[in-house]
């Protein structure tokens, strides 16, 4: 007789299916019996058969007699809000909140809801979203259950019964209450908490109106400069605009002696475009009306080192013969400000300086304009 091998039927790989953790925090152990199949002991212990899987490290559902699992069971009250104690309300707070707002809505002292919450911050901060607790029928301080802390602990640590503390807060059995929940204090308040917020806010305070009159003490500081600035503007454009008619000019030097006159002079010299002021070489030559700079520099045609000031309405001043120029072209320069130093450059005889006045390109004599 003939036998045939049969091949064996192929089947479809499985899908991988990823299975998130189970969010619990407890487990229980158990030891598989004859005839316990997966489903029925994940319906039994009310859990998804895949978290068994899971937290036992198991790739498939075959189990064995004697085999341990580990089942995670959902421990719904470590998952449930903190307990709080009767006449207490949590609150949620919401944009535009503030302490003192929340206080009046309830009926409330500050210092009752800072008790109610004695890791406050600040008075005058709040953060949206955040709880707070609000002690509508029952005052005292509220405070946070610690990790292995009982009822029992806190009534010793604020000198209180137990009974007492324990009636406050409603409850029957003291050991039942867990980490987290709000144990009210009767009769205690966050004095020093509520007075060290209301130093802080007071400092806060300080620093602000500290701070918006130093940013006022800096915007006057400002347009008072603002305003010098403009005013010295103004004067420079007054000064500009001033015709040579109003004359205000001053002596270019501060000590000189006039050695030659503006005119003709003998028949057999040339006629001077200016007055010669005789000085020691180095000696400081000032501006004798306030204006830009228009020539500093060499003169090809016997000036030497000269400078030419611009004062506007067709006014002009020269200063001729210098040992140093102290300016530079384009520069704007004020009424008795230092141009240059006395010399003998170009077609000079001696130091001295040579001023001329000039209006509209045509020369004057300088003592009409002078003082």
């Amino acid at each position: 007789m003939e036998v045939k091998v049969l091949s064996p039927i192929p089947r479809p790989e499985p899908k991988a299916v990823e299975v998130p953790p189970a969010p619990h925090k407890v487990w229980v152990v158990y030891e598989v019996k004859p005839g316990d199949a997966l489903e029925a002991i994940a319906r039994r212990f009310g859990v998804d058969p895949r978290h068994i899987l899971w937290s036992s490290g198991l790739k498939d559902a075959r189990l064995y007699p004697g085999q341990r699992l580990l089942i995670p069971i959902v421990d719904q009250e470590a998952d449930a809000p903190p307990r709080l104690p009767p006449g207490v309300e949590a609150y949620r707070v919401r944009p535009g909140d503030t302490l003192e707002a929340i206080a009046k809505r309830f009926g409330v002292s500050l210092l009752d809801l800072v008790s109610a919450n004695p890791t406050l911050e600040s008075l005058d901060r709040l953060v949206v979203g955040s709880e707070l607790y609000i002690p509508r029928k029952a005052k005292g301080l509220v405070v946070a259950l610690g990790e292995g802390q009982t009822l029992l602990d806190l009534a010793e640590r604020f000198g209180l019964s137990p009974v007492e503390v324990a009636r406050a807060n409603g409850v029957e059995n003291p050991l039942a209450l867990r980490p987290g929940d709000r144990v009210l204090i009767p009769g205690v308040q966050a004095k020093t908490t509520y007075e060290r917020l209301l130093a802080k806010q007071e400092a806060e305070r300080r620093a602000r109106l500290e701070a918006e009159r130093r940013r006022q003490e800096e915007l006057r500081r400002l347009a008072e400069q603002r305003r010098r600035q403009q005013e010295a503007q103004r004067r420079q454009a007054q000064v500009r605009q001033v015709s040579y008619r109003e004359g205000g000019m001053r002596w270019p030097l501060a000590n000189f002696q006039i050695t030659t006159y503006f005119g003709g002079r003998t028949p057999f010299q040339r006629f001077h475009t200016g007055i010669d002021l005789a000085a020691p070489v180095g000696t400081p030559i000032y501006a004798a009306k306030a204006g830009r700079v228009e020539v500093a520099g060499w003169s090809s045609v016997g000036y030497g080192f000269h400078v030419v000031l611009d004062h506007g309405g067709g006014l002009e001043t020269l200063y001729a013969h210098m040992s140093r120029i102290a300016v530079r072209a384009g520069q704007w320069v004020e009424a008795g400000q230092v141009i240059g130093y006395v010399g003998s450059t170009g077609w000079s005889t001696g130091p001295h300086l040579h001023f001329e006045v000039r209006v509209n390109g045509l020369v004057k004599n300088p003592l009409s304009y002078l003082p």
